[in-house]
């Protein structure tokens, strides 16, 4: 039987659709409530209009950029997302190396079902983690350090999820961890494994061990005990974005969890040019959020962010060719960016800017 090519992210999205149990499905692409934000995301961008300029003289195209510093090849990035076993056997380690041959950023979620030391071990720099604050400071603590110690070159700190916002299709699932798939970086800890409740045992398993009232003291905490750079993923606002840079943080996440969390939040491409203008000089600023496209990418560098994160398409990839897979999405992205330069008339990144959208 002769397969279609795929060509895109959507093309992957379907084929792991057909390969994946319709549970992990769901947990993969769902979103909270209604999920309003989890569509307006991808729609938001497809909204922007790009008014290219012609007879530019665009020559070979160079989208390598930095960030924090460290050298990537483009401006896409492998977000951090939970749970990679449920997509393929080797789990976060084929991300890991997905990422390392396209030579771009790799972000390993806490909650990955592979030990943070195994996975940064087959980790090319840049290489960050992470971090959600629990309850107990002595755990989160203890995961900042192992994270130092196994080559962790940030930590991403999740500031959107002091609970988990309702996910419906986890809850009529109830959604939970095979047999033999952990939380691993937390089973040493004894927060391996999900409670043994209906619904969604992840829910359960926020509820009894985040942080509910996380504050900007957690943040100070947490930048005085470790010496890496502190990254503040989840801002949805200018004046949370210049804050936590006032706070120490030297980057930021334009961030709505994926649509995972307060649904109706305003879609990322409508809050980034904000947060660009209220903290775009005190801090580096990142985008995530319903990326699917090189256009997509090109109008998040025009509207100011250094790169742009991507989550469900690497999990799709991972679910359909594992290493492969996610490695060919990076590159599918890559070459629509390009496509998507040359088409605008910008041969490097500094050329994209906001006259994109100005007729």
């Amino acid at each position: 039987m002769h397969s279609e090519p795929l060509l895109n992210v959507a093309d992957y999205a379907r084929a792991a659709r057909s390969k994946l149990p319709k549970p992990v499905c769901d947990y993969f692409e769902g979103g909270a409530l209604d999920e309003v934000t989890l569509r307006e995301n991808t729609a938001g961008w497809e909204r922007l209009k790009l008014y290219y300029r012609v007879l530019a003289g665009v020559g070979r195209r160079d989208m390598t950029t930095t960030v924090l510093g460290q050298s990537i090849s483009m401006p896409i990035v492998v977000a951090p997302t939970a749970f990679h076993k449920l997509a393929c056997e080797l789990g976060e380690i084929a991300a890991a190396k997905a990422a390392k041959a396209a030579g771009t950023l790799f972000i390993l979620s806490s909650l990955s079902n592979t030990a943070m030391e195994r996975v940064f071990a087959e980790a090319a720099s840049p290489r960050w983690f992470q971090l959600y604050i629990y309850k107990d400071r002595a755990i989160t603590l203890d995961l900042v350090q192992r994270a130092e110690a196994a080559g962790a070159e940030a930590i991403v700190l999740t500031v959107d999820a002091p609970g988990l916002g309702t996910r419906e299709r986890d809850a009529r699932n109830s959604f939970r961890l095979p047999d033999g798939v952990a939380v691993e970086n937390l089973a040493p800890l004894g927060k391996g494994a999900f409670p043994d409740v209906s619904g969604s045992g992840l829910a359960a398993y926020v509820r009894a061990n985040f942080k509910e009232d996380l504050g900007f003291d957690d943040l100070d905490w947490l930048c005085r005990s470790t010496r890496l750079p502190i990254v503040v993923k989840g801002v949805c606002r200018g004046d949370d974005a210049r804050r936590a840079a006032e706070h120490g943080a030297k980057a930021v996440v334009v961030s709505n969890h994926g649509g995972r969390q307060l649904d109706t939040a305003p879609a990322t491409c409508e809050v980034l040019p904000q947060v660009v203008d209220a903290a775009g000089d005190f801090c580096e600023i990142y985008v995530d959020g319903g990326i699917r496209r090189g256009s997509d990418v090109l109008k998040a560098i025009a509207l100011g962010a250094r790169a742009v994160l991507v989550g469900r398409p690497i999990l799709w990839g991972l679910g359909v060719a594992g290493e492969q897979g996610a490695g060919q999405v990076l590159e599918i992205l890559r070459r629509e960016l390009d496509e998507a330069m040359l088409l605008c008339g910008c041969t490097k990144l500094d050329d994209i800017g906001r006259w994109l959208f100005e007729p």
